[in-house]
């Protein structure tokens, strides 16, 4: 039997990811998971037709018929894959929203995976402690196998940010401070640390924030690292965890549901 969505608070929350794609039924009022979290590893090549299977085996394992929102590494332009840097480069061009929409008969949103985590911890997270008035500005930067950054002004998405790929010293961001460049390197916590306080002061001289929220795994270790930096703003580790993609995932629907 299909799962039926008696008040309207219930959505598919799905996080596409270069090693891994994970889904649960999110209460997108209190933001909790009311299903169990489904993990399924991402085919390898990461094509649109594997991928799409994976979600649909993912839809029918949980009996789901209602709103979906998906969160894909890459820049989405209305439902559209732009940019796939860690998938299959025939990912580009592809409308996500109308191939999701295939699989149920509620609405479908696609967005940038880490928009999806900055929404989930804007509502859900620190975020939800902010102003979000008269100008405020509050950056989530993600630091991983890469750097993903959702930027909020006054508690309003300023989209597909990539903010990960701006030039430090002749280099992409996070092929100098991605956490997986610490463990990669085996670089002490307060060496990385100075990578990453650049990168972030960097990032404070062009965009003045109020509040910076570090997420990603890494976010957990915040005691080993945030004593070294020294920034402007305040800086505050992300909460949502490893569920922050698919509360903010499903947190997108919102646009078509309200």
């Amino acid at each position: 039997m299909e799962n039926i969505n008696i008040n309207g608070n219930l959505v598919l929350g799905i996080d596409i990811g270069g090693t891994g794609i994970k889904a649960a039924l999110v209460n997108i009022e209190t933001g909790k998971l009311v299903s169990d979290r489904v993990r399924i590893k991402t085919p390898n090549p990461a094509t649109p037709k594997k991928v799409l299977k994976v979600i649909d085996n993912i839809i029918k394992e949980l009996q789901w018929n209602g709103s979906i929102g998906c969160g894909f590494p890459g820049v989405i332009k209305n439902g559209v894959v732009k940019t796939a840097a860690n998938l299959s480069k025939k990912w580009i061009g592809v409308n996500l929203s109308e191939k999701l929409e295939q699989f149920t008969a509620g609405n479908c949103s696609v967005i940038n995976d880490a928009d999806a985590a900055g929404l989930a911890e804007v509502k859900f997270g620190p975020g939800k402690e902010c102003k979000m008035c008269d100008g405020e500005v509050l950056l989530m930067i993600t630091l991983g196998t890469g750097i993903g950054s959702a930027l909020f002004v006054d508690g309003k998405l300023i989209p597909n940010t990539e903010l990960g790929h701006i030039e430090i010293n002749g280099k992409d961001a996070e092929a100098r401070s991605a956490n997986s460049v610490r463990e990669k390197k085996k670089l002490s916590w307060k060496k990385w640390s100075k990578k990453v306080n650049k990168y972030l002061t960097t990032l404070e001289n062009l965009l003045s924030p109020d509040i910076i929220i570090i997420g990603g795994g890494v976010s957990k270790h915040s005691n080993k690292f945030f004593k070294y930096l020294y920034l402007q703003s305040k800086v505050k580790p992300a909460s949502m965890g490893n569920t922050a993609g698919i509360v903010g995932a499903a947190l997108s629907s919102l646009a078509f549901i309200n």
